[in-house]
């Protein structure tokens, strides 16, 4: 079987694939064009995409009867495959749930940590040497322990952030959800403008798509708290990005921690110039043993597709 990996994937994973199958190592490390989408599905058996590649229904319209027969998505966030075009073709989708979750949780606890605690502003103050040293007021931050926190999508990794906001810091966990949750922990169900109008910290665990493109608008970001922090490590188009520096520049609510960007890897300049903001360039899953384990269960799927097994992963 041929095999596209669209991006060179930990040294481990590529040489599992290579074990098994033909694979083409695309050079590069930005997303692949329109063309290499089109020419993979005409002439690969399953592809290995991943953030970016944008396999949407023009795509699939341009390549008549493709042979790929599976997409096997590195990451969990497939909103970059249209994947009502690709069962039309006859094209699988899979993902890599399960390996990101704490990785992913983790930097939501990170982005959290650092803009409530300022450490940013603090670190790029020690850096350009503008620090005179300690004093009882100097930059008073949000104290997290305790606090309310906003859940909004809790799926698995947004439990995996509220549980370590409520076993670690001991804070209240609201959430928005399209359906209640049964957690192993104190959670209330909320509506979306409550929840975000009641919280301290609101974090973003949504998934991408069209169905929650711009979920966090105006309207949202004017019910927060004015102390409130928002942080996202979601899709970055989950957010009205105008929006938000609209809502940062005006004071109406007290910071942000992103990871991801509406129309990333462009970040707005407003937002780098802003203090009360912590950015990070896409980190979520940025460990070598995550990304190992996706890749593995990536490969999975595309192992599972060439012994005619069930595929493990099916989104």
């Amino acid at each position: 079987m041929k095999l596209l990996i669209s991006r060179r994937l930990p040294d481990s994973v590529m040489a599992a694939a290579a074990a098994r199958f033909d694979v083409t190592d695309r050079a590069g490390d930005g997303p692949m064009t329109q063309a290499e989408c089109i020419a993979a599905l005409a002439e690969q058996d399953a592809v290995i995409p991943t953030l970016g590649d944008a396999f949407g229904a023009e795509v699939f319209a341009s390549a008549a009867s493709p042979r790929c027969r599976l997409l096997a998505n590195f990451g969990v966030g497939y909103n970059h495959i249209d994947t009502a075009a690709a069962e039309a073709a006859g094209v699988a989708v899979t993902n890599t749930p399960g390996a990101v979750t704490d990785a992913t949780a983790d930097i939501a606890m990170t982005l959290i940590l650092m803009t409530a605690r300022r450490a940013g502003e603090g670190e790029r103050m020690v850096r350009a040497g503008r620090w005179t040293g300690w004093h009882p007021t100097q930059m008073l931050g949000l104290h997290v322990t305790g606090k309310t926190v906003a859940i909004i999508g809790m799926g698995r990794i947004g439990q995996a952030i509220a549980r370590r906001c409520h076993f670690g810091f001991g804070c209240r966990i609201v959430y928005a959800n399209r359906s209640a949750k049964t957690v192993d922990f104190p959670a209330d169900r909320l509506s979306l403008p409550e929840a975000v109008s009641t919280a301290d910290i609101v974090v973003i665990a949504l998934p991408g798509g069209a169905e929650t493109n711009h979920h966090i608008d105006a309207d949202v970001l004017a019910a927060m708290r004015p102390h409130a922090i928002l942080v996202n490590i979601s899709r970055g188009d989950v957010i009205d990005e105008t929006a938000l520096v609209a809502a940062l520049q005006s004071g109406r609510i007290g910071g942000a921690g992103l990871d991801v960007y509406e129309f990333e890897p462009a970040v707005p300049e407003a937002l780098t110039r802003m203090e009360n903001v912590t950015l990070l360039p896409h980190l979520g899953t940025a460990a070598l043993e995550v990304r190992e384990a996706m890749g593995r269960m990536a490969l999975a799927n595309v192992i599972a597709l060439a012994d005619g097994e069930p595929l493990p992963n099916p989104v």
